[in-house]
């Protein structure tokens, strides 16, 4: 009887078991023997919990073509290295599943092929998943290139059908195996790319690729969080006879299409891309372009948008940056750009911009036929000049705008883009001289309290310059604080003396929103330069024993989300000078208010997003005066990011009156 029991239980359990668990050892030979061309990868076995051996092994059989098949559950799996000369077919069905625990490295994709050629993966129907959560928590570092697909340097290689799920990176990235040898003769067709962490698409570097029936949807984690991202690491790279047709971008905590060339220069290989019937809907934005805007930085090249769709998007459906008349021709013919960046009315749906640095006018640009369909009554398009001086030239065509109720069609005439792109003219003030020149506090004694600035969010760097006698034990409260998902760490501190040598280190603790109290004795009397580094967060001056300034000696005041009054100081015999304030991402501003030493406002810019010069001129010249910049929430803007620089008097910001330094 028991034996009885034993044998149907034992029968029973060998019927549960799938059939490829067990290894097949003469088709394995065959193929090896070369008298079998096709196989199936459960021929080297299956392991529900881990089948990272079994497939890997499939895959380096060199066997012509490999079926992965559905064996009823996922094929859990760490990092997996795909062979040259190889198609791979993932049944309609079958799951390729991360395995929970695995890929505590840095950049361990799913799947990796580096310096590799003619591949072919198919999986119409089949899914491949990541744990796009998981990597954000221990034991994981934290890190964004944990990709579905990773394709370095390869040639030949063909990417159909396949979902590709919630990645710790990109969906699919194309970068470099060996330097300067791009990926060539690519083929991305019906993809799902959903739920990526960095992007859905990244491409460094890539030739003859053509990305068909695509969908890029609901990409967030990192930035730039963009449905697509072309992305070149360095001039030798090359993006050449790039297509896309057919694709979808959608749902993006970034931009649906993002073209991001600043890193090729005009001696790079020209580039040419193609967007064939592409739609951007519900992201951050449509389509931005971006490159370098000097006579050597300006890569070369043509971009042809056709037939392409922009709707519902949060800022622009367009945007080119820094791109010179001299540098990429880029094309739009019959597109539609709808009812974008409804949240801002004085920005408009199409948006040229240069960045600080820039030095040619913008331009290259032709719209043929381009209907703009806007519900907001605003102009179509729109010039942000972050330098001053700069216009845009050499754009031409036509566009139908549907707009309130009306539709009509605006030739894009010299005349009709100054009157919608004014060239901007800012005052200039000759940068104030301190050679020779220490700083003083204006009030010697002052109460402490007066010192702190805990209003004020100073992003990627804080600089500070601070007054100590010698002797004198200086104690400062600093803190980080986090931007949006990117990661904390440590932040560095570094104090140099009034010779210059360094007298203190410390660090910002990674935990957001924690004091580090730094302390030392100050060896000399004069100026202490305090430079915190928090990247790309943000720190505070939250108190200070003696009087503590920010500085824009070298570079102006970033801040973000920051609200108040900063004092600036006007030396005796000042006649004229200026505040330069400008937002940054081109809908990111404040507003400004300058102010002479009794409150009166003497000039006040609401909404400032390009760059503007705040001015006075004196009727008498000053006695040593203490003006004041009074900083606010813009009306019609997001405020985020802005800079602040004085000109014409010394570039110190402080807190309060009682904390303002002088030159002596």
């Amino acid at each position: 009887m028991r034996s009885t029991v034993l044998v149907a239980l034992l029968l029973t359990v060998t019927l549960a078991l799938p059939a490829c668990a067990q290894v097949n050892d003469k088709a394995i030979a065959d193929v090896k023997a070369g008298k079998l061309t096709e196989a199936k990868a459960s021929w080297w076995g299956f392991d529900a919990t881990d089948a990272t051996a079994c497939l890997q092994a499939a895959i380096n059989s060199g066997v012509p073509k490999l079926t992965v098949d559905n064996t009823g559950k996922p094929w859990i799996v760490e990092p997996i290295e795909l062979a040259s000369n190889q198609e791979i077919t993932f049944e309609k069905g079958v799951e390729v599943v991360a395995k929970k625990g695995a890929f505590l490295g840095t950049s361990d994709s799913l799947f990796r092929a580096i310096n590799k050629e003619n591949i072919i993966l198919r999986g119409y129907g089949a899914t491949w998943r990541m744990h796009r959560d998981d990597y954000a928590n221990q034991p994981y570092k934290k890190a964004e290139w944990r990709h579905s697909l990773q394709l370095k340097s390869c040639s030949n290689v063909q990417v159909l059908g396949l979902h590709l799920l919630e990645s710790g990176g990109d969906g699919v990235y194309l970068g470099t195996g060996k330097q300067w040898v791009t990926n060539k003769d690519i083929l991305l067709k019906d993809l799902i790319c959903d739920r990526q962490y960095r992007q859905g698409i990244s491409v460094i570097t890539a030739e003859n690729l053509t990305i068909e029936n695509v969908i890029m949807r609901d990409t967030g984690g990192t930035a730039p969080q963009a449905g697509i991202d072309f992305e070149p690491n360095s001039s030798e790279e090359r993006l050449v006879n790039v297509v896309m047709r057919n694709c979808v971008s959608e749902g993006n905590v970034g931009w649906g299409y993002v073209l991001y060339l600043p890193n090729l220069k005009a001696s790079s290989a020209p580039v040419s891309i193609r967007l064939e019937n592409c739609k951007a809907a519900n992201s951050v934005g449509g389509f931005c372009l971006v490159t370098g805007n000097t006579a050597e930085a300006a890569v070369k090249g043509t971009m042809a948008i056709t037939d392409c769709t922009f709707d519902n998007n949060r800022t622009q459906g367009i945007q080119l940056i820094d791109v010179p008349a001299t540098g990429i021709r880029t094309e739009f013919t019959d597109c539609t750009i709808s009812e974008n960046n409804l949240g801002s009315p004085i920005s408009p749906t199409i948006m040229l911009a240069t960045r600080q640095g820039a030095d040619q006018d913008l331009g290259s640009a032709t719209f043929r036929d381009c209907v703009v369909r806007d519900s907001l009554k605003r102009v179509p398009v729109g010039f942000v000049d972050m330098v001053g001086g700069l216009k845009v030239v050499e754009v031409t065509g036509n566009l139908i705008i549907e707009q309130d109720g009306q539709r009509k069609d605006v030739k894009l005439t010299p005349e009709v883009l100054r009157e919608w792109m004014p060239v901007l003219s800012l005052k200039s003030f000759p940068k104030y001289d301190m050679t020779n020149k220490s700083l003083v506090p204006v009030t010697p004694g002052a109460d402490s309290a007066k010192f702190g600035m805990p209003r004020f969010n100073l992003r990627d760097v804080a600089k500070g310059v601070l007054y100590a006698s010698a002797g004198d034990t200086v104690k400062l409260t600093m803190r980080q604080y986090q931007v949006g998902r990117y990661a904390v760490k440590p932040a560095p501190v570094v104090i140099t003396g009034p010779d210059g040598k360094e007298v203190q280190k410390a660090t910002l603790p990674e935990t957001s929103g924690q004091d580090a109290i730094i302390e030392f004795t100050a060896p000399a009397t004069g100026i202490y330069r305090i430079t915190a580094t928090p990247d790309p967060n943000q720190a505070r001056f939250m108190a200070s024993s003696h009087p503590l300034n920010l500085t824009a000696e070298k570079e102006a005041v970033h801040f973000i989300s920051s609200v108040g009054e900063v004092f600036l100081y006007v030396p005796a015999g000042t006649t004229e000078f200026g505040v330069r304030v400008n937002g940054e991402g081109l809908a990111e501003g404040v507003k400004a208010s300058l102010c002479d030493p009794t409150g009166k406002i003497v000039e006040e810019k609401d909404n400032l997003a390009q760059v503007y010069v705040l001015s006075a001129t004196l009727a008498q010249p000053s006695t040593g005066e203490i003006w004041s910049l009074k900083l606010a929430k813009p009306s019609a803007v997001t405020m985020e990011d802005f800079d602040v620089t004085p000109l014409g008097v010394p570039p110190f910001l402080a807190p309060s009156k009682e904390a303002m330094l002088k030159p002596q």
